[in-house]
């Protein structure tokens, strides 16, 4: 149990410590370039990589071959799973190393349908509980217990345009419960709810690469493009993670026992950047309407065309199996240390018998301190179909 000053300061020292967005203030706008000048967003428990099998790969999964979890990366790529129904299962334990009662669970599952199977529904729930928090006033007074929580519903449709290309659709729910009952100076703090949706595209063929046949795949994602969010009736309402993911998966089936996967994501956020104001000497957040953030996010960093190209994120990965029964993996995910500084590499393993798979995954920082760090994270699928023939 942690005893906090007050609800605001709850969600911030979880959330803080999460993503480490703290902003370092300069004294000029001539200093601007090169500083510290994070992108923040509500709920970012929304980008937290939900399966082991991708967090062993670095965070990459835009155009991987699909499977239970699949819908998060790319909803367009379940189009071409192979398996007629499935399930998982995730748990990972969150901030391990400072409390013990923060978790994120992950339940996701699939149906192929229609009449040749060309098209899927999926659909998601995840739920992220802060643990139990006592909230207190500024002289120490007990204000209660509390549980804090974050949940998003997720469903998804994906079909099949031709025999390489496909397309997909996501919508979701988010309520985000961090104090509610609690005040911030007159206001009545009150859950944030908020609505979102992903787009995807996904494209698969086979090429000859150096007298060896590849199988590539590309895709793009979309995804929580909604609604802002408020925890009080007359605050003003926040962004969500909103962001375009692009990544290639290219794989080579070496014989009957052994295949190999290499994969590439880049990751951007589609919210506006904050901008430096001379007078408070402060950095801020011109506020614009949703669509008008997602195009002006493009090109609105203060310092230019190099801030833009920091505020892209990079993962690389790389997938080994052998007789479709064993994996190993391994990943690198990379931030500019000027926009959150995350920077770690990953290791994982597979193991699939008969129709239940068991993908684990470790991350180790590389540049700062990482939340994950130190936990071994687990991901349970469940085949419930028999495999297609297609």
């Amino acid at each position: 149990m942690r005893n906090i000053c007050s609800s605001l300061f709850a969600s911030v020292i979880i959330l803080g410590l999460t993503f480490n967005l703290v902003q370092a203030q300069v004294t000029s706008k001539d200093q601007l370039l090169g500083q510290r000048n994070v992108v923040t967003t509500s709920v970012p428990f929304l980008t937290i990589a939900p399966d082991a099998r991708s967090a062993a790969l670095g965070e990459a999964g835009v155009a991987l071959k699909p499977d239970a979890n699949g819908a998060y990366w790319n909803a367009a790529k379940m189009a071409f799973i192979e398996s007629d129904a499935g399930i998982s299962i995730s748990a990972t334990p969150w901030l391990r190393e400072l409390v013990p009662d923060v978790w994120i669970y992950y339940l996701s599952g699939y149906k192929r349908i229609g009449e040749k199977q060309r098209s899927t529904l999926s659909g998601s729930i995840r739920h992220f509980t802060l643990g139990e928090i006592q909230f207190t006033d500024q002289v120490g007074s007990s204000l209660g217990n509390y549980e804090p929580y974050e949940t998003a519903i997720s469903g998804n449709y994906a079909t099949q345009l031709s025999k390489q290309f496909s397309v997909g659709v996501g919508l979701r729910f988010i309520v985000s419960d961090l104090a509610k009952g609690q005040y911030s100076g007159n206001q009545e703090i009150k859950p944030g709810i908020a609505g979102s949706g992903d787009i995807g595209v996904y494209y698969k063929n086979e090429i000859d690469l150096g007298g060896r046949e590849w199988q590539i795949a590309l895709g793009g994602n979309i995804s929580n493009l909604g609604s802002k969010i408020s925890y009080t009736t007359k605050a003003e309402r926040d962004y969500i993670p909103t962001s375009l993911r692009l990544g290639a998966a290219f794989t080579n089936i070496i014989d009957d026992y052994n295949s190999i996967t290499f994969l590439v994501d880049i990751n951007k956020l589609l919210v506006p950047t904050p901008q430096w104001d001379d007078s408070t000497q402060r950095y801020y957040r011109k506020d614009v309407n949703v669509l008008q953030g997602v195009f002006q996010s493009v090109g609105d960093a203060p310092g230019g065309f190099q801030e833009e190209l920091n505020e892209l994120m990079y993962s690389v990965g790389f997938e080994y199996w052998y007789d479709k029964q064993f994996a190993l993996r391994a990943g690198y995910f990379n931030e500019h240390k000027n926009k959150g500084g995350r920077n770690f590499g990953t290791i994982g393993a597979g193991l699939k018998m008969n129709k239940i798979g068991v993908d684990a995954a470790y991350l180790i920082p590389l540049a700062q301190r990482h939340p994950l760090q130190g936990t071994i994270r687990f991901s349970v699928a469940v085949d419930l179909g028999v495999i297609s023939t297609d």
